[in-house]
């Protein structure tokens, strides 16, 4: 049997993607939409669903509020968030979550958050794990034809690195070369991407950017920015054993690097 899903988003784009997304998974079986928390437990409350996908910020109950909700039912669905904010992570974890995905969407961590659901409930088809059955799950990618090394049993894959990064400027989305970075900051709940002269926004978290970049090019000096170390161009002290870096964008910007991080970066730099 397959596992029945219900897709919770109250902007239809986001479903639409999110449905496209799982259409490589033949044993995940979409059956229900729906574009509020109310609707979602009406529908939860008729069927009994394996897995709900589930935005938070939505008019009126939120993700979390519902998640709180099913909680307290015997046969409760697995949950996995997807949603564009961060600073819920802990609250959903703390309702049971099985997995927090940040949009956009990889299609390396939507399968990772559904191996976890195959884990959990010892989900088998015909004898064999899903993983098994569609060679997406449980690390069975093809990657393995190729020949490429898999990770151990239980064991999370890492993330591929990134070769383009995508960004958004006046309503259209531009992929930008590792090389063409200076450096990657925050900016309250946004991350901008910094190039020779212009800044871009991207809907990656600096976290997310940090684990798909080669740490041999970024460096995190601090926790609100990343820098491409080949365009360093001054290491200035600051106090405390802080340092500043001046990089070689137009504005020949200053970089904060953390105490800790400048111990880290003298050490990468030889001095």
């Amino acid at each position: 049997m397959k596992l029945k899903a219900l897709l919770v988003d109250d902007e239809f784009p986001a479903r639409k993607e999110l449905r496209f997304l799982l259409q490589p998974f033949e044993n995940i079986q979409i059956v229900g939409e729906a574009t509020n928390a109310l609707e979602a437990l009406e529908l939860i409350n008729s069927l009994d669903y394996s897995v709900v996908f589930l935005d938070i910020d939505m008019p009126g109950l939120n993700g979390i509020q519902l998640a709180k909700e099913l909680s307290e039912k015997p046969d409760a669905p697995c949950i996995i968030f997807i949603t564009a904010h961060e600073e819920f992570a802990f609250e959903a974890f703390s309702v049971n979550a099985i997995d927090y995905i940040l949009k956009p969407i990889h299609p390396k961590r939507l399968e990772q958050a559904l191996a976890k659901i195959i884990s959990r409930k010892g989900h088998q088809i015909s004898g064999q794990t899903i993983g098994q059955t569609n060679g997406h799950l449980n690390g069975h990618t093809n990657e393995q034809a190729h020949g490429q090394a898999l990770p151990a049993d239980g064991e999370t894959p890492a993330p591929r690195p990134m070769e383009v990064i995508p960004v958004e400027q006046r309503g259209k989305t531009i992929l930008l070369r590792p090389e063409e970075i200076v450096y990657i900051y925050t900016d309250k709940d946004n991350v901008f991407v910094k190039t020779q002269k212009d800044s871009y926004l991207t809907r990656f978290t600096l976290r997310e950017l940090e684990s798909r970049l080669s740490t041999a090019q970024f460096f995190r000096s601090h926790r609100c920015y990343l820098v491409n170390i080949k365009r360093m161009r001054e290491l200035i002290p600051y106090f405390n054993g802080t340092y500043s870096v001046v990089v070689d964008d137009h504005e020949r910007s200053e970089i904060p690097v953390s105490r800790t991080q400048s111990r880290k970066l003298k050490e990468i730099l030889g001095i």
